[in-house]
């Protein structure tokens, strides 16, 4: 148990750190108080106070934090301005975040996403810098016999290039993109002889574990690949090509989590795979026990994970207080108080039954239901 808690637990506060921080600079900077930094719920741990007032603190509940700001009754309303300029001075009044423009309300709330992305990329660049990244080429070894591979017509030494219009860069590529692919077809653009063909391949959803031997719904189209001229190409990557492939993973776990997430909603896609704390914890020390770099790279999708779904337009998340700065901007005022606490209850809604739905889904896969 010890084995799957502590990974878990580094993970997140990790990530949360990152994620609560990138609302803090941007408070900072524009000027807004800031009486707390927690990093969990619930009673405190231990905590100490810095030069500007800020309580930094380590709370009991690992499940997530907050940036608390100077006179924070509701700190996403102006609903209330003039109750706010009564009850403080004019050096107070300088650090609240209500009274803040529009677009430094803005850029604080998005801050908390945006350093999720920029954690995210930053652990892509070091690994392709310090580590490498695999170029191999995909070559199929095997097509399976009556197999939708052999079927749609892959053929053994087809390379292939791309998957749904992603470049297939390396033989690791193959198996991520046929996986996250939500159609009910998956276009291969292969590479026989002189000519590239598309062909389009129905694939299999099968019963079968990952690499970490959970149970999941697996898509495979019956191929077996090996390395082209079985020769393994793995190169550490200078500083420009690094960014340059760090933003474009970053880019492809976001539109392809989207569509992904997109598909699920109208029931294209496996609604078991979405899973809650528990399966994170799980899977943390499971990939940890691969070592520090799986460990990394996994933080690196969770911190993705959490900067995109913060984004969504349910109130509660910040995407949900962008949602009402759009709607400020928009109508030329703020919303009024009854109508975001409308807002308010149906996100708490959404959430709980998102939370309800991801823990029974952690608990089947422990399997507690079967």
């Amino acid at each position: 148990m010890l084995s799957y808690i502590i990974p878990f637990i580094v993970l997140i506060l990790v990530v949360v750190f990152i994620h609560e921080y990138g609302h803090y600079y941007f408070a900072r900077k524009y000027g807004v108080g800031v009486t707390d930094f927690s990093i969990g719920f619930g009673k405190e741990i231990f905590g100490w106070n810095d030069k500007s007032g800020t309580r930094w603190k380590i709370c009991w509940i690992p499940l997530g934090g907050y940036v608390k700001f100077f006179g924070d009754r509701n700190v996403f309303s102006q609903a209330d301005q003039e109750k706010l300029l009564a009850k403080y001075n004019e050096v107070d009044r300088q650090k609240l975040f209500v009274l803040k423009p529009l677009y430094q309300r803005a850029l604080i709330v998005f801050g908390g996403p945006l350093a999720n992305f920029l954690l995210a990329l930053v652990i892509f660049f070091s690994i392709y810098t310090f580590v490498g990244k695999d170029f191999t080429p995909a070559v199929i070894a095997e097509v399976q016999k009556d197999s939708p591979a052999m079927v749609g017509g892959l053929k053994q030494n087809d390379v292939i290039l791309e998957i749904d219009g992603n470049k297939v860069e390396s033989i690791m590529d193959v198996s991520k993109f046929i996986m996250m692919s939500t159609d009910n077809l998956i276009d291969f653009k292969v590479k026989r002889s002189y000519d590239e063909l598309i062909l389009r391949i129905k694939p299999d959803t099968i019963l079968g574990e990952d690499n970490l031997g959970n149970k999941i719904n697996k898509r495979i189209v019956g191929i077996k690949l090996s390395a082209y001229n079985n020769e393994i190409n793995h190169v550490k990557l200078g500083p420009a090509q690094a960014v340059f492939h760090a933003a474009h993973e970053v880019y492809y776990v976001t539109t392809s989590s989207l569509k992904y997430l997109s598909a699920m909603v109208f029931g294209k896609a496996d609604t078991s795979q979405l899973g809650g704390p528990i399966r994170i914890a799980k899977i943390s020390g499971q990939v940890a026990e691969f070592g520090l770099l799986a460990f990394v790279s996994m933080m690196a999708y969770i911190s993705i994970s959490l900067g995109l779904i913060n984004l969504f337009p349910i109130p509660m998340l910040d995407g949900g207080h962008l949602m009402f700065y759009a709607f400020e901007k928009i109508l030329g005022r703020p919303l009024s108080q009854k109508t975001q606490e409308g807002f308010f209850r149906i996100g708490m809604f959404l959430l709980l039954s998102l939370m309800f739905f991801t823990t029974f889904n952690d608990l089947k896969d422990l399997g507690l239901f079967n």
